[in-house]
């Protein structure tokens, strides 16, 4: 009896065969298009004072530094090797061989550190709270995540470790594994997979779709709960690192670690191998990033809920509005007297 589901063979990473446009790179469209679609709700819930062209220019920002950040520790942290450092304009450089491959290899972690330091620096240069614009950003970020994870789905990779459970799943390009160990003759055995070959292709837990599930869909669902009820300002950040921190530490305990970085933090050894088991004292890159977060996360809440001007505006009035677009504008106000005048 097969305990394992095949990975779907008419799912393709190209959406038009032969063509260079994939479905991660759309994913990546939809899930943008997503967290803008969600702020901007979240801008006319409150009547928050914000103009479209500040939200525009604000995701635009936001956007192209979430892509060089996930771009930079992909390359330069998870790749593993020196190329990228010694030929760092490799980092941002589409073509392979002569062949268009996009920017393959995003890491999300440097997505966020480099999305929240853009955000920083424009809410500071256009004199807007910063608590406030992140809190928004908290609540719309998770629902779009999905469809990166989709991406990975759909692209065969990143699947975890192996299992005989019955939610296994067998991607196509999954490393094979030498059928000469006995661990891989008895999961071969318990899933019902037959040994053809010195090498066998296992079922993988498809951890991608966990991480869409829990990193995505559920703490959205936390985060957008709380966004009309937060107790403070900067509150909805601090849970979306808490959260986002813990699903993916104990998700990462289904995933296989990268081979070349393996754990680097195991307090206690494991002759095991990481595509069978993760040794519940042994840390992967990313679990120290997710610690890192989680510990983030804690101390933003006590910082916040102790700053100045802490107390919510749940919903802005329209004069507060005029006085705050009048404050951040100028100009466009300036320029808006002027046509009436002219007319």
């Amino acid at each position: 009896m097969l305990l394992s589901i095949p990975f779907p063979s008419w799912l393709k990473p190209e959406i038009i065969p032969g063509l260079p446009v994939r479905w991660y790179g759309l994913m990546y469209i939809l899930a943008f298009g997503t967290a803008f679609l969600l702020y901007q709700r979240q801008i006319k819930e409150r009547n928050f004072p914000m103009s479209d062209d500040n939200l525009s220019s604000m995701f635009g920002w936001g956007i192209f530094a979430l892509i060089a950040g996930a771009r930079l520790f992909s390359t330069l942290i998870y790749h593993g090797d020196s190329t990228y450092w010694r030929q760092p304009w490799l980092i941002f450089w589409p073509f392979n061989k002569g062949r268009f491959t996009g920017l393959m290899g995003m890491s999300y972690h440097g997505g966020v550190f480099g999305g929240l330091l853009a955000v920083v620096i424009w809410a500071r240069v256009k004199k807007m709270n910063f608590r406030e614009l992140a809190d928004m950003f908290a609540a719309s970020i998770p629902l779009g995540y999905t469809f990166g994870r989709l991406g990975n789905f759909i692209n065969a990779e990143l699947y975890g470790r192996v299992t005989t459970g019955p939610l296994g799943m067998i991607f196509p390009d999954a490393t094979a594994l030498p059928a000469s160990e006995n661990w891989v003759r008895e999961a071969a055995e318990k899933t019902g997979i037959a040994i053809t070959g010195a090498y066998v292709n296992l079922p993988r837990h498809p951890s991608q779709l966990y991480e869409m599930i829990f990193e995505g869909v559920i703490l959205w669902a936390i985060i957008w709960l709380f966004r009309n009820r937060k107790p403070f300002k900067g509150f909805l950040v601090g849970l979306y690192f808490l959260g986002y921190g813990f699903f993916r530490f104990f998700i990462e305990y289904f995933r296989e670690p990268d081979s070349h970085l393996g754990y680097p933090l195991e307090f206690v050894k494991s002759d095991l191998p990481t595509a069978y088991v993760h040794p519940p004292f042994s840390f992967s890159t990313g679990q120290i990033f997710c610690f890192l977060m989680i510990l983030f996360g804690v101390v933003w809440l006590i910082i916040t809920s102790r700053l100045p001007e802490k107390e919510v505006i749940r919903v802005y009035n329209q004069e507060e509005k005029s006085v705050k677009k009048e404050a951040a504008s100028p100009e466009q106000n300036r320029r808006r007297k002027l046509r009436k005048k002219l007319r």
